[in-house]
């Protein structure tokens, strides 16, 4: 058995208020579902992008929960990389600028495609990359 795609993604934040502009102000991402104080779900393309409060998340299900998920978390700065074309990195350069969101770092790598870096107001690293980066 091997897995055929990954559906959903998690990153950890500290401002779930921040965040939720972030990806859906400055990104422009679809907020699915939301539960205060606790995490954020976002439609990206075919998978889901989940941003959880790391604090909320660490905290076990009561016994009788009708969804018991696990506990989970991270602590740091976590990454995550969305798909985009060489010409929508072009575009996504100029948004972001134009949103005074400092970009971190852009390269050409090696086996060819472009990255771009930023931060989530969480101090995650956010990527921008074309998916030929991993021959895709």
């Amino acid at each position: 058995m091997t897995p055929s795609a990954i559906l959903e993604s998690a990153l950890y934040v500290t401002d779930l208020a921040a965040a939720e502009q972030f990806y859906v102000g400055m990104l422009g991402l679809d907020l699915l579902g939301k539960v205060d104080g606790r995490h954020l779900f976002f439609r990206c393309g075919p998978g889901v992008l989940l941003v959880f409060n790391a604090e909320a998340t660490k905290i076990p299900p009561a016994p009788d929960a009708r969804l018991p998920v696990p506990p989970h978390g991270a602590v740091g700065e976590g990454h995550l990389c969305f798909a985009a074309s060489a010409d929508e990195i072009v575009g996504w350069k100029a948004h972001l600028e134009a949103k005074k969101i400092a970009i971190e770092s852009e390269f050409e790598w090696p086996q060819g495609g472009r990255s771009l870096y930023i931060r989530d107001p969480s101090g995650n690293s956010i990527e921008f990359a074309e998916p030929r980066i991993w021959g895709l």
